[in-house]
C-alpha cells in the first residue's frame, strides 16, 4: 500500500504527528537529519504499522510539523540516509519501542493458516484478502512483508483454504455421485473430441453433448423450452447430488466456482478438483428450476392472453352496437301480445327496422358481454391446451413440488402441522424434503435452501390466480393451495 500524499490539516497533524514525550526522549539523543529522519520515521510507523518506502511518501506539512518539534530545518531530511546501517539501526530501535517485529518465516505460516481458515474461505478476491493480511499484520503487531512476499502468502492462502474447502464436499460425495459425475465430464471430453475431427473432415455437426445442453442458457417461452429444460433438470438431477452439498461455502465462493466451471472445456474441467465440477451442476439444478417456475407462469399467462386476444378480435369483426334497445323490446312485446298465434318470421321479425338482422345483431352483442364472453374465452384457452400445451404442463407439474411456506412463528405444532394463515408458496424440485432445504436463504452456499420463491403472475394478468387447466388433477396439493389462494 503506498500512502497517497494530501494536504493535512491542523487536527490531522497534531493527532498523528505531534512527538509524545517519551517519543522525545528517543530523539533527543540524535543530531540533524539523523534527529529528523528518525522523529519522522517513528510517527510514520505509529501510524501505518510500517516504513515508508522513501522520501515520497511523506507529506510535506508532516516533515515541517515534526522538524519544528525537533528544530531541526525541514530541508536536511534530504540528506537522511535511505539505505545503510544507520537507517536499518533506526528501524530496530523503532520496533523494539512499539514492540513490532519483522516476519520471519514462522509468522509467515501462521498468517497463511489464519488466512486459510478465516478470510480466504469466504472471500477470493486477492486484493481484500492482502488488506486483511495488513490488518491481521498489524494486531499481531508484525511488521508486513514486502510486496512480493504479501503476494506469496495472499496466494498460497487462497490455494490452501481452496484445498480444504474441495476435500470438505468431496467427503459428502457418495461413491455414485463421483463416478456419475466423472463419466459425465469424461463424456462430453470425447464427444468435443470426435466432434472436432468430424468438424475437419468436413461432416455435420452432431447434437451436444449432455454437459453441453445443462450450460446452455434457456430460450424463449415455448412448448419446446419447457421441454428442454425439464430435460436438462432431469439430467442433473441423475447425478444424484446432497441438497445441502455447499451449505457451509460462502456463496461468493461458490458462484466463483461455477463461473470457472461454465465457461471451461471438458478437457480443462477434467483437470479441476472435483467440487469445481459439481458447482456447476448443483448451481444449474436451481437455475433450471427457476426458469421451469417462470416458464409455467409466462406459459399459463400466454395461454389466457392468446384467449383473450383471439375471443376479442373475432367479436370486434363481428361486433355492431344497436341503439334503440327499449324500443325495439316494446315493439317485440306489443307484437307478440297483438297476434299470439303468429308464427316468428310473421309477426316477431317484421316488427322492427331491419328485420331478422336487427335481432341477429342484438343478440350478438349481448353475447360479447358478461358470463358469455367469459365462457368464450374459457373454451378458447381449453382448447389451446389441450392441442398443444398439455405434454408440456404436465412434465412440468411432474418435476416440481409445490408447498405452502408460512411465516416463521405461524406454523402448527410439526413440520406436518396445520398451516394458520396465508403464506408465501414456494416451489421445491419435486422429490427433495423441506429438511434438505434449510437454511437463511440469501443465496449459493451459505445456507440457502434449493427451492426458489414462486413469483406471481403480474397484475391483470391471467396466471395461476383464477385460472384452471382441464385434464389430470397434478398434483392434488397444488390444486389445494391455488385454491386457497384464489379464495
Amino acid at each position: 500500500m503506498i500512502v497517497a500524499r494530501t494536504s493535512l490539516d491542523l487536527d490531522e497533524l497534531v493527532e498523528h504527528w505531534t512527538l509524545l514525550k517519551d517519543e522525545q526522549g528517543l530523539v533527543s539523543g540524535k543530531r540533524g537529519a539523523t534527529r529528523l529522519g528518525f522523529a519522522v520515521l517513528l510517527k510514520f510507523y505509529r501510524q501505518y504499522g510500517r516504513f515508508p518506502r522513501g522520501r515520497f511518501e511523506l507529506p510535506g506539512e508532516a516533515v515541517e510539523f515534526v522538524a519544528r518539534q525537533v528544530q531541526v530545518p525541514a530541508s536536511e531530511l534530504g540528506t537522511y540516509e535511505w539505505t545503510g546501517r544507520t537507517i536499518e539501526y533506526h528501524r530496530a530501535q523503532i520496533r523494539g519501542y512499539l514492540g513490532f517485529r519483522e516476519c520471519s518465516v514462522v509468522d509467515a505460516d501462521k498468517l497463511t493458516a489464519w488466512l486459510a481458515e478465516h478470510v480466504a474461505c469466504k472471500e477470493r478476491r486477492p486484493e481484500q484478502v492482502r488488506v486483511e493480511l495488513l490488518a491481521r499484520c498489524r494486531t499481531e503487531c508484525i511488521e508486513p512483508p514486502s510486496a512480493g512476499r504479501c503476494d506469496r502468502i495472499v496466494a498460497a492462502a487462497l490455494r490452501a483454504a481452496e484445498e480444504m474447502l474441495t476435500a470438505r464436499i468431496s467427503a459428502r460425495l457418495t461413491v455414485e455421485s463421483t463416478e456419475r459425475i466423472v463419466a459425465l465430464v469424461a463424456g462430453a471430453d470425447q464427444e468435443d473430441n470426435v466432434g472436432a475431427g468430424e468438424g475437419a473432415a468436413g461432416e455435420g455437426e452432431d447434437e451436444p453433448s449432455v454437459l453441453g445442453k445443462i450450460k446452455e442458457a434457456p430460450g424463449n417461452v415455448s412448448l419446446e423450452t419447457m421441454l428442454t429444460e425439464i430435460d436438462k433438470l432431469l439430467a442433473v438431477r441423475a447425478i444424484g447430488l446432497p441438497p445441502d452439498l455447499f451449505a457451509d461455502v460462502a456463496p461468493k465462493v461458490v458462484a466463483g466456482w461455477r463461473a470457472r466451471a461454465a465457461v471451461e472445456s471438458p478437457t480443462h474441467l477434467r483437470t479441476h478438483p472435483l467440487p469445481l465440477r459439481v458447482t456447476l451442476l448443483h448451481e444449474r439444478e436451481r437455475e433450471i428450476t427457476d426458469t421451469l417456475v417462470e416458464l409455467l407462469i409466462s406459459t399459463v399467462h400466454r395461454i389466457g392472453a392468446r384467449a383473450e386476444k383471439k375471443v376479442t378480435e373475432q367479436l370486434v369483426n363481428a361486433f355492431k352496437k344497436v341503439s334503440g334497445k327499449e324500443n325495439i323490446l316494446f315493439k317485440l312485446a306489443e307484437a307478440s301480445l297483438t297476434e299470439p298465434e303468429g308464427t316468428v318470421r310473421e309477426v316477431v321479425y317484421p316488427a322492427v327496422s331491419g328485420g331478422e338482422q336487427t335481432q341477429q345483431e342484438l343478440v350478438h352483442e349481448f353475447k360479447t358481454r358478461g358470463p358469455v364472453y367469459r365462457r368464450t374465452v374459457q373454451t378458447t384457452l381449453k382448447a389451446s391446451y389441450t392441442n398443444h400445451y398439455r405434454r408440456g404442463l404436465i412434465k412440468l407439474l411432474d418435476v416440481l413440488e409445490f408447498r405452502p411456506h408460512p411465516p416463521a412463528g405461524d406454523r402448527g405444532p410439526g413440520p406436518g402441522g396445520p398451516v394458520r394463515g396465508g403464506g408465501q408458496h414456494h416451489v421445491l424440485p419435486a422429490g427433495r424434503d423441506r429438511a434438505g432445504a434449510q437454511g437463511d436463504g440469501r443465496g449459493l452456499g451459505g445456507g440457502r435452501p434449493p427451492h426458489r420463491q414462486a413469483r406471481p403472475a403480474p397484475r391483470g394478468a391471467h396466471g395461476l390466480r383464477g385460472r384452471r387447466l382441464p385434464g389430470p388433477a397434478r398434483p392434488a396439493q397444488v390444486q389445494g393451495d391455488l385454491g386457497r389462494r384464489r379464495r
